[in-house]
């Protein structure tokens, strides 16, 4: 079993990564019924944390069907980031976790997110000042390295533990690849086999499969997987890795009435979550991921993100169920 801190998260957790306005409730709630183990919200800016801005505040939501799930904070200052923690405390997760990782630019050029790792010292200070600052399990997300001549992953693994971390998150690209060639686990693999990492240590990057997922698991002995991008509108990824590393076999793809239930569910649940406006807007993303691969689904798809009106964007959906009910389903979204 592994465990972050005392918190047991699996034999071999299937982690959902945190994304900025996708890893919202009403995804997490789907991503949970399709068997994902250990949930993180979207990233929360400590300075909207300490000034109670609406938005940071409403990122804490979290449910108990939810559980174990982790919130993430990013941020540059040592103080802001202390008295986050104090606030994350009270929203009771399971784990804090800290943002070391996101590539955007209005993120990095504060020094926060990947934009710390052209700092290490600073990096390490700022984690261990929040370790100290809470009674929750801290865990870090973070990539490789800066650019490919500053990958010192190896040695930010082994500091982040010796300043009290209970888990890794780590992927395998730069922050100057941002989500672009293929993710390099290699170092990942190093990191979870030196003898002086003794805490979980997660890969995340490219896995899309089942077949890839039981890969990467056998050839770089991690202790578990955080999928992102292969998740959006398309949950089923969780329940397809888990039964094919149970069994070995492939489950058939979610049928249409699957799909436009889970997309119906989703869409229901963010206009409750976020309101009309933000709701309608939201979903736009996932709706490709939902219903990609069948023949002729573009002018619904165009209809799904042009429409403002929920009624209408129900009915949308009904039709699609009705239009592609005897159309066999793709085989991978």
């Amino acid at each position: 079993m592994v465990k972050i801190g005392d918190v047991e998260v699996g034999e071999f957790p299937l982690l959902l990564a945190p994304m900025e306005d996708v890893s919202d409730p009403p995804f997490r709630a789907l991503c949970k019924e399709q068997g994902c183990d250990m949930m993180f919200t979207e990233f929360i800016s400590v300075e909207g944390l300490i000034r109670d801005a609406d938005k940071s505040i409403q990122k804490l939501d979290i449910y108990d069907y939810e559980r174990p799930i982790g919130i993430q904070i990013f941020g540059a200052e040592l103080d802001s980031m202390m008295r986050a923690a104090e606030i994350v405390e009270e929203a009771k997760p399971e784990v804090l976790d800290i943002n070391y990782g996101c590539p955007v630019k209005k993120v990095v050029c504060k020094m926060a997110g990947a934009g710390i790792l052209q700092d290490i010292d600073r990096m390490v200070e700022l984690t261990e000042a929040v370790v100290k600052s809470t009674k929750l399990p801290v865990t870090v997300k973070t990539r490789l390295g800066w650019d490919e001549n500053t990958k010192y992953i190896e040695e930010v693994a082994e500091r982040l533990q010796d300043v009290g971390i209970k888990a890794l998150s780590i992927h395998g690209r730069t922050r100057k690849q941002m989500y672009k060639g293929e993710a390099d686990w290699t170092l990942i693999g190093k990191i979870k086999n030196n003898p002086r990492i003794h805490i979980p240590v997660f890969g995340n990057g490219d896995i899309d499969s089942p077949q890839k997922a039981k890969e990467y698991k056998e050839r770089f002995d991690v202790d578990g997987i955080m999928i992102g991008r292969a998740s959006i509108g398309y949950p089923w990824i969780f329940r397809e890795i888990k039964h094919y590393l149970g069994t070995g076999e492939i489950l058939p793809p979610p049928t249409i009435r699957e799909r436009v239930d889970a997309a119906t569910k989703h869409l229901q649940r963010s206009l409750e979550w976020k309101g009309e406006k933000l709701g309608v807007l939201e979903m736009r993303r996932h709706y490709t991921n939902y219903f990609r691969g069948y023949p002729g689904i573009k002018e619904f798809r165009k209809k799904l993100v042009m429409e403002e009106e929920p009624a209408t964007l129900f009915g949308v959906l009904r039709e699609i169920e009705s239009q592609f009910s005897e159309v066999p389903a793709p085989e991978y979204h």
